[in-house]
């Protein structure tokens, strides 16, 4: 056995790795192809209020970032289709409001001030039971979701116009889908930290998208490509002992490079191919 394995938190992190990278991957599909990556960066920023709220009251930042989050995914919806103000702007008041409310928080909370840089770039190393039951949750009810209401959420992701003609109930539905993003950002911060999440959700649905523009198979691709990179960003923090959450988005951004790079060749080769006349 691999020493590395020895260790209770490195397992940990290992399974954390994997859970996570299969939420990332499904919610960060519907994220790449709605085109709500603007806001899933809004909610993971509004998180951070709750962080800090959390530590004034005494009580788990990750609990008070959750409640923050979902009431941000859901104002967004709500006050973006139903106020004069338009959407982005909902979402760059309450993105500035979450992160201003976090620290004033933190400021005027007693005692010494907490290190945040876990909140921020992600703690992984440090995953405990109560955070991998939370993830296996999650992840159990992003999978149930998807496979039983698969067509639908296809239809609301591409075209809602023609969802509605079909009677797909798209608000409700808008703000489930909502509600999970919000909740897979926050529990997703433990490991990557709220100033990496949101390459969790885009970049391996991004690597995917060079090879495939199916929804299904994006969601396989990003899975597997999300678990490659956190797994050699993971070894890489262990080795040479750097923040886990940072590594882990460097290797998924080198592995964009590497993608585009073997995209161009193989649409060079088949140019070729094309262009050499059948004798």
């Amino acid at each position: 056995m691999p020493e590395f394995l020895q260790y209770a938190f490195f397992v940990n992190a290992l399974i954390a790795i994997m859970l996570t990278s299969i939420t990332c991957g499904i919610i960060g599909t519907y994220i790449v192809s709605k085109r709500l990556v603007f806001i899933s960066g809004g909610i993971t920023h509004a998180s951070f209020g709750g962080i800090g709220i959390g530590y004034y009251l005494g009580i788990n930042p990750i609990l008070g970032a959750t409640v923050f989050s979902v009431l941000s995914a859901l104002g967004i919806e709500f006050f973006g289709k139903r106020s004069q103000i338009r959407e982005d702007s909902v979402i760059g008041i309450l993105w500035s409001f979450g992160m201003a409310i976090g620290i004033i928080f933190i400021y005027i909370t007693p005692g010494y001030a907490p290190n945040l840089m876990g909140y921020l770039f992600g703690t992984i190393l440090t995953v405990t039971l109560l955070d991998l039951y939370l993830l296996a949750a999650l992840t159990f009810f992003v999978v149930v979701i998807f496979t039983a209401m698969f067509k639908t959420i296809l239809y609301i992701s591409y075209d809602v116009e023609y969802a509605r003609t079909h009677k797909v109930p798209v608000s409700t539905l808008n703000y489930l889908l909502l509600g999970l993003i919000a909740l897979t950002i926050v529990l997703s911060i433990k490991v990557i930290g709220i100033i990496l999440v949101i390459s969790m959700l885009t970049i391996p649905q991004t690597i995917a998208n060079f090879f495939t523009k199916d929804f299904k198979k994006i969601i396989y691709y990003s899975i597997i490509i999300g678990t490659a990179g956190s797994l050699a960003g993971l070894f890489f923090s262990y080795g040479y002992n750097i923040p886990s959450g940072a590594s882990i988005i460097f290797s998924l951004t080198l592995m964009v490079f590497i993608a585009w790079v073997i995209q161009k060749i193989t649409i060079e080769k088949n140019r070729r191919k094309e262009s050499i006349p059948n004798e």
